[in-house]
């Protein structure tokens, strides 16, 4: 497995090492150890979600505050989508910046996010499903986020915003200036 470390420290994209011939192909998509050693963290992970999402659907910018804040191992397993990691750790030098990584089925690329961001997607495919790994469980009194329009975070999500489909309660979401942080 390839790491790449993305200018926001600590944030990863991961590329497996993948074995293909006339079969198909067979890959190890995650592995503790060498994750933890790859990664030079102490991550574990004990939960493991997946959503399935029509073309526009966007989901995000969504995290969880304080105690409950989680890291996540995201890719996509079926479809193809624009992943969107923004640095909202007060403390950092990439403070408001943000990573937009294509992970789709066909590249198998993955990414770390760690505790301290927002995250969200936005699928480009006519489906797509999207699986991830926190490292600690989400809790209700604890979700936060970022509209994902901010016009202060800039973010191109690759698709016209007419074509755009968020939750109502995630269009609600506010601003980076105003977000709980």
């Amino acid at each position: 497995m390839t790491v790449t470390e993305t200018h926001l420290k600590g944030c990863f994209i991961l590329e497996p090492k993948i074995f293909g011939d006339s079969r198909g192909y067979f890959f190890e998509s995650f592995n503790q150890t060498h994750f933890n050693k790859l990664t030079q963290t102490d991550t574990i992970f004990v939960q493991d979600n997946e959503s399935f999402s029509t073309k526009g659907v966007l989901r995000g910018l969504h995290y969880q505050l304080g105690e409950y804040a989680q890291a996540k191992l995201v890719r996509v397993v079926a479809g193809r989508v624009i992943d969107v990691a923004v640095d909202i750790r007060l403390k950092s030098p990439t403070f408001g910046e943000h990573i937009a990584v294509e992970l789709s089925a066909d590249n198998k690329k993955q990414v770390f996010i760690p505790r301290g961001f927002a995250h969200g997607f936005v699928v480009l495919s006519d489906t797509a499903v999207f699986s991830y790994k926190c490292d600690n469980y989400y809790n209700k009194t604890a979700e936060a986020g970022i509209i994902y329009n901010d016009p202060d975070l800039k973010i191109n999500w690759q698709l016209p915003d007419s074509d755009i489909l968020v939750s109502d309660k995630d269009k609600l979401l506010p601003q980076f200036s105003n977000a709980r942080l």
